[in-house]
């Protein structure tokens, strides 16, 4: 090279360099905030956010969940950090698959969304132990959520290392990254009161601690009244209107609008209005909000053992805008997308603007924003019976009840909070349909029995101690189950013991207990309506000689939320006793003090014994004969075939009792489908819910099938019969909407076309979806024929619910005019597949034909019919 080039290629990497200098600083924003909003960039923002939690979906999900809340109206996405996801094991880290945080916050940043970071770490959730691992539970002198050195060194351990990770990544927005805000600690402000001047004193600390991360951007603390500054305090809740932070300079933010509640098992499924989850958020902003996240956007699926509680189901859909398969939840995501583009129109006036508040009587407030020439107007109506009739400037309204109505221009209504004019889905499942149709829904099964005799008739275990321990410290979480082991030995001359009035008496704060004497099973019993502590209690039989008492305790998901939670107990606390009845005599023994053996877990689960398709034994199952059913601690494995299609699928377990499922060798979570409870959970009448829900069906995601043979292991404890399982797919069945004069219906089939106008009619329509009939007044234009043309074949369309668009309706007279529409959907089209190509194969020309925000999306590409892609360094995707 001579030193003409040499010097030339010096010049040209410098410029490179510098020019590289700008452009962070051109993408660097700044993030700050006054008592009004937060600021980007010095311009005041009113920001819509919705949490979506990366565990709880995969990779293969994220872009479009993510999509569909941009869609929705959302400027943000915010998610816990999931300590126990990260540190299963102390110092052992995983950032992989579900787990990948930094892969789930670019692919945010790639939808053009912001995001919010809730390290915490402690995170509630509904998660296994509200997100801490295990582990910390058991270190010597540790309390947790306290001034406690041991905890606070862990704490800020792994709180350093995600800090340092994402800015590693220039997430950060000062880094040019889409991170505007994080959290430390969580909802500390309701339990803190037991803790004393130790939990003042953390709660500083965690103030101090996160500041010195220097991230750039604001620090939040949710439910905390007393956050020190510099930090934010926020609101969670069903309604924060009259939430107030606790300095002047703190701009009013909700970081937890519940958009519907967690299932539990045995317990009802959980609904909340789109009507009332719009009214929350209109009254949150008419009285100064600026930020509001819901809680949750899209809840998802706890698969593994994730879930906590205890007793919280593997379903997480929380009644979400977007359901636990990804699906719109109708009409709740469409009303509030209404609703957000409202706000989003009135952004300027809302957060520079004089306001002004005035009591109408009647629970009804009129609140202006008023910059220079600009007015917009909330008139809300709190009084949960009666509507309101209201004269304002010149104009009357009525306003229903438990209801807001915004008017941009205080002139004109252009939402309501109690007007559903967004289209409601009704969801069907369909059974599986598969190549052949007969082995879709008769699958074969072969099975084994979990091998318990070595616990059962020999009581041998991994440890021993001259006490009864707790679960957590004895298992580490490393698995629900835990055996307690004893021997007895009974000589002739105890006469008591002879008798046939012995029973076995264990007191347990494990969910679920199994008992055997002498390898023969007693019985199982578990807490119910939220017990923690309840008594099994069996007859026996002793034998002269050794007896062998063995006990199987199980955990279904840790506690996570209390102050002082992580010393709830789990397992069997004791005592444990044998009360013995001869004549008017009772005597009790009490064996809690005795030597018991224990070990973890069961020998199905070690070292993936039997769901992982790469464990030695996977092959070695009986089939043929007759499979048995009904019989408590029992594996199931069958193959079947990805159902076709793109639509959502779920694996129906009826018929089985309790216990955990796997796919491919991957976790779909607990299942107890023989506990659940007999009624939904709606609270209005009729409940407009939007279709079938059930306990029965759980989530198998599409990145988690291949399209030749899968795999699905059961794990029985109870016992089931596995004849009953079958595939389904999740799709929506029709939809129907019932919209006001003066709006634009929207109508959508998610990916399929509108195959015809099933019923359609503007005026006073009566009746519900799927049983819609005309009123006794409607235009005078065929509505059907209008909306035939409109929309038939086409994937979405939209009209303008007006008399110069369905025809003038006089016979109505004076009554609030209405269009009803039910449509019913077509096939899905055949995919135009992308085409994929090895990077072998290009050359650097091609290369440099990609643009760079499709090479920083080729991280988060799947296939079109769900076959999952991703982390495969040698495919490059092209349009």
């Amino acid at each position: 090279m001579t030193s003409l080039s040499w010097k030339s290629s010096t010049l040209s990497f410098f410029l490179i360099v510098i020019a590289l200098c700008f452009l962070h600083e051109a993408l660097a924003v700044q993030v700050s905030h006054d008592g009004r909003a937060l600021l980007i960039n010095g311009e005041r923002r009113i920001i819509l956010s919705g949490s979506i939690h990366y565990p709880r979906s995969t990779p293969a999900m994220w872009p479009e969940l993510i999509k569909k809340a941009k869609e929705g109206g959302l400027d943000a996405i915010e998610t816990y950090v999931f300590w126990n996801a990260h540190e299963p094991v102390r110092r052992k880290y995983d950032f992989s698959g579900r787990n990948d945080l930094i892969r789930f916050l670019k692919t945010i940043q790639d939808a053009g969304l912001y995001a919010v970071l809730r390290i915490g770490p402690y995170a509630c959730a509904e998660w296994n132990y509200g997100g801490f691992p295990v582990w910390l539970h058991n270190l010597p002198g540790i309390e947790l959520r306290t001034y406690n050195k041991v905890f606070m060194d862990e704490m800020q351990n792994f709180t350093t290392l995600i800090v340092d990770m994402v800015k590693k990544e220039k997430l950060f927005a000062p880094q040019g990254g889409n991170i505007i805000l994080a959290q430390i600690e969580n909802e500390y402000g309701n339990v803190m009161g037991p803790y004393g001047d130790a939990g003042k004193a953390y709660l500083n600390w965690c103030a101090n601690m996160a500041v010195s991360q220097n991230v750039g951007i604001p620090w939040i603390m949710c439910q905390q009244n007393d956050a020190p500054q510099p930090m934010i305090n926020t609101c969670n809740g069903w309604y924060c209107h009259d939430f107030t932070p606790n300095n002047p300079n703190s701009p009013k933010m909700w970081t937890e609008n519940w958009t519907g509640w967690f299932k539990n098992w045995g317990g009802k499924l959980p609904h909340r209005t789109a009507e009332d989850v719009a009214y929350a958020v209109a009254r949150f902003f008419q009285t100064g909000g600026i930020f509001q996240n819901y809680y949750m956007y899209h809840g998802g699926t706890n698969f593994g053992r994730t879930a906590g509680g205890p007793y919280i189901a593997t379903s997480y859909d929380y009644d979400a805008p977007l359901d636990e398969y990804g699906n719109l939840n109708q009409p709740k995501w469409g009303h509030l997308k209404q609703l957000h583009a409202v706000l989003h129109s009135m952004e300027k006036v809302l957060t520079h603007g004089d306001v002004n508040s005035t009591n109408m009587g009647n629970s009804v407030t009129v609140t202006s924003y008023k910059l220079n020439a600009t007015s917009s107007c909330y008139i809300s109506n709190a009084n949960s019976t009666n509507d309101a009739t209201i004269t304002f400037q010149g104009r009357n309204f009525t306003i229903p009840a438990w209801s807001v109505s915004i008017l941009p221009d205080c002139q004109t209504e252009a939402y309501n909070t109690a007007k559903v004019n967004a289209q409601t889905s009704i969801m069907v499942k369909k059974l599986n349909k598969a190549e052949d149709e007969e082995e879709a829904k008769s699958l074969k099964w072969s099975w084994r029995p979990e091998h318990i005799s070595q616990f059962i008739k020999e009581g041998k275990g991994q440890s021993a101690e001259n006490f009864l321990l707790e679960q957590k410290a004895a298992t580490n979480d490393a698995s629900d189950y835990l055996w307690y082991m004893m021997s007895l030995k009974f000589d002739e001359d105890e006469s008591i013991w002879k008798t046939h009035n012995i029973s076995l008496s264990v007191n347990t704060s494990g969910h679920v207990l199994h008992a055997f004497i002498n390898g023969h099973e007693l019985g199982y019993s578990y807490a119910q309506n939220g017990a923690f502590i309840y008594d099994f209690v069996k007859q026996i039989h002793l034998k002269k000689g050794r007896n062998v008492i063995a006990l199987l305790s199980v955990t279904v998901g840790l506690k996570n939320y209390g102050a002082h939670f992580d010393m709830t107990p789990v397992g069997i606390t004791g005592p444990v006793q044998l009360i013995g009845i001869k004549g008017d005599e009772t005597v009790i023994k009490d064996l809690s003090l005795h030597t018991w053996k224990y070990r973890t877990g069961l020998q199905g689960l070690d070292r993936e014994f039997l769901f992982s398709e790469w464990s030695p034994y996977a092959s070695r199952w009986r089939s043929g004969g007759d499979m048995p059913t009904n019989t408590t601690m029992t594996w199931y494995k069958t193959t079947f075939k990805a159902p076709l299609g793109t639509d959502p699928v779920v694996v129906n377990l009826s018929g089985m009792g309790k216990g955990e499922a796997w796919i491919n060798g991957m976790s779909i979570g607990r299942y107890w489908p023989s506990f659940v409870a007999d009624e939904d959970g709606c609270t209005t009448d009729p409940c407009d819910y939007r279709g079938e829900y059930s306990d029965r069906k759980y989530h198998v995601p599409r990145s988690f099938l291949r399209d030749d043979e899968n795999t699905l292991v059961l794990f029985e404890e109870l016992g089931g019969n596995p004849s009953h399982v079958n595939f389904q797919t999740i799709s929506v069945g029709r939809a129907c909407a019932n919209a006001y004069e003066g709006n634009t219906l929207e109508l959508s089939c998610e990916g399929r076309s509108i195959s015809a106008i099933k019923f359609a009619s503007f005026g006073d329509p009566q009746g519900t979806c799927g049983a819609f009939v005309e009123g006794s007044c409607k235009g005078d234009k065929d509505a059907v024929d209008i909306l035939s043309k409109e929309c038939v074949g086409q994937e979405t369309c939209s009209v303008e619910v007006s008399e110069s668009t369905l025809g003038v309706a006089s016979s109505c007279g004076d009554k609030t005019k209405r269009f009803a529409v039910e449509i019913c959907m077509g096939e899905y089209p055949k995919h135009n597949y992308h085409q994929w190509y090895l990077k072998s194969s290009l050359d650097t020309k091609s290369l440099l034909g990609l643009s760079l925000t499709r090479l920083m999306a080729l991280s988060s590409l799947s296939m079109p019919n769900g076959d999952n892609r991703m982390g495969r360094e040698d495919l490059v995707y092209f349009d």
